[in-house]
């Protein structure tokens, strides 16, 4: 009886346990993602010298105006949690270099979770804080040197990102991108100005390889 009694405790215990860790999981995707807007501001104004960015509103900036109101509202929270999280990025689009981005709404993101065939996008979240240096290629995927308006994407086929090598190519088709993996997204709003670049919202999030 005592050792049907100790085994009851014993996996009671365990049970709260992995329910603690989960929980703690949990808060601490949310705190990322409800604190995210505030962190990578914070992150921009630490960079460095004021003269390392040109003057105005970085892209850092403006994805997280844009988030804060109007039709996009709410809709890069992820996007912003993620570069919070790499600080190579953030110092990228944060910096004196042009570049262009194709970003990704947090229903991009959403839909990710779902083609991968994971619980919810949180799931997702956590893969990518876990995997960091995945992360950091994922996002170095949807940025390409220079300051490319609408006009500049339509008129190539070919979108050099970031990421060297053979790995660091985009397809674009009318608007339509494809990733290394034959996936499209579109760009859905174009020519969204920054003091260092040019941002375009995409529909989809592309990968440059799987995990």
């Amino acid at each position: 009886m005592k050792e049907k009694i100790g085994a009851v405790l014993i996996i009671g215990l365990m049970m709260i346990a992995g329910l603690a860790i989960a929980t703690t999981r949990a808060a601490v995707r949310d705190e990322v993602l409800y604190n995210s807007r505030v962190n990578v501001r914070q992150n921009a104004m630490g960079r460095g010298p004021p003269n390392q960015g040109p003057p105005g509103d970085n892209i850092v900036d403006v994805v997280v105006a844009v988030n804060s109101e109007g039709d996009f509202e709410g809709q890069f929270d992820i996007l912003i949690a993620a570069v919070t999280a790499t600080p190579n990025v953030a110092d990228i689009l944060t910096g004196n270099g042009q570049h262009t981005v194709f970003g990704p709404t947090d229903s991009a993101f959403e839909a990710l979770a779902d083609e991968l065939e994971l619980e919810d996008v949180g799931e997702l979240i956590d893969f990518l804080l876990d995997n960091p240096e995945y992360l950091e290629d994922v996002l170095l995927y949807h940025i390409a040197r220079g300051r490319l308006y609408a006009e500049d994407v339509l008129a190539k086929n070919q979108i050099n990102t970031r990421i060297r090598g053979p790995d660091g190519f985009l397809m674009q088709d009318e608007g339509v991108l494809t990733d290394n993996l034959d996936r499209e997204a579109n760009i859905i709003v174009t020519d969204v100005e920054a003091a260092n670049g040019i941002i375009h919202v995409i529909d989809g999030v592309v990968l440059p390889y799987l995990p």
